[in-house]
């Protein structure tokens, strides 16, 4: 009803703006101005009722395709279900299809192989030597590496030398920890000794050899946990020995390669107190 009401105000407003437009021949220039703002209200509204009658027949559309969309869709969902219980309570029947091959097919492989005994060589190499067996057996031990001694026996040993340190025996504990490092190179604690063991020979005022405790603690371990002390300690035996040159290019090094640590704010700290 509405959108044949909307379709006959659109067919009456062009025959009114054309008689409106008729009218003016013998008005004023006043009543014109006023005629041509009616025209333009007029195509105003046609407009607007324009715009409207596609949207209700855009609506009607639309729900003239959801009510015939419906009984397909309910037909759709009930199609799977019957399908479901088809499947589950009736075995379907399939045809079995033979595929020939296009070609020949490929002539049988061997696949059993000759079991053949091992010579005695190599089975001497999965016998392991008796204690009789003399020099010929002693030979192939000589070529391993000596075993590494229980980690915890080895800790005990750290322990004890720098515990020497402690409680005095000095020359003792750096003894025991140079040993330590020179004998488990490896161990986890190695690094600690050599530190340990110069700090030692610096409290025996032996500043020389504790330089080269310290550097060889540098150069054997970059990545430890003790390589940044370890070269604040160098730099200092150096600045002991007069070589305020290298403990100067030392500090430099740190600030350098480990900026933001502890080392480096002491590093800065001693290059201030050098230059002045």
């Amino acid at each position: 009803m509405e959108r044949r009401i909307i379709r006959s105000l659109l067919v009456i407003a062009p025959l009114c703006a054309l008689s409106a437009c008729a009218t003016t021949g013998s008005g004023h220039s006043s009543e014109l101005v006023e005629l041509k703002a009616e025209v333009r209200a007029m195509r105003e509204t046609q407009s607007r009722l324009e715009k409207r009658l596609e949207r209700l027949e855009l609506h009607a559309s639309v729900s003239q395709a959801r009510a015939s969309a419906a009984p397909a869709r309910e037909g759709a969902i009930a199609a799977p279900a019957a399908a479901a219980a088809e499947k589950t309570f009736a075995t379907p029947d399939l045809t079995v299809v033979k595929l020939k091959p296009r070609n020949e097919p490929a002539p049988p492989l061997p696949t059993r192989v000759a079991v053949v005994e091992p010579s005695p060589d190599d089975m001497e190499m999965f016998i392991s030597p008796s204690p009789e067996g003399g020099a010929a057996s002693a030979a192939p031990d000589a070529a391993e590496p000596k075993e590494e001694l229980d980690t915890t026996v080895l800790d005990a040993e750290f322990d004890q030398a720098v515990a020497a340190l402690r409680t005095g025996n000095v020359e003792g504990g750096v003894a025991r920890l140079l040993r330590f490092a020179e004998d488990n190179p490896r161990h986890p604690r190695a690094d600690n000794a050599l530190y340990f063991g110069g700090l030692g020979q610096m409290g025996l005022k032996e500043h020389a050899a504790a330089a080269k405790s310290f550097e060889r603690l540098i150069e054997s371990y970059p990545a430890g946990d003790a390589v940044l002390d370890g070269m604040l300690r160098l730099a200092e035996c150096q600045l002991r020995l007069n070589q305020k040159d290298d403990a100067r290019a030392l500090y430099t090094r740190i600030l350098t390669q480990f900026p933001g640590t502890a080392a480096a704010t002491q590093a800065e700290q001693r290059l201030a107190s050098l230059s002045h």
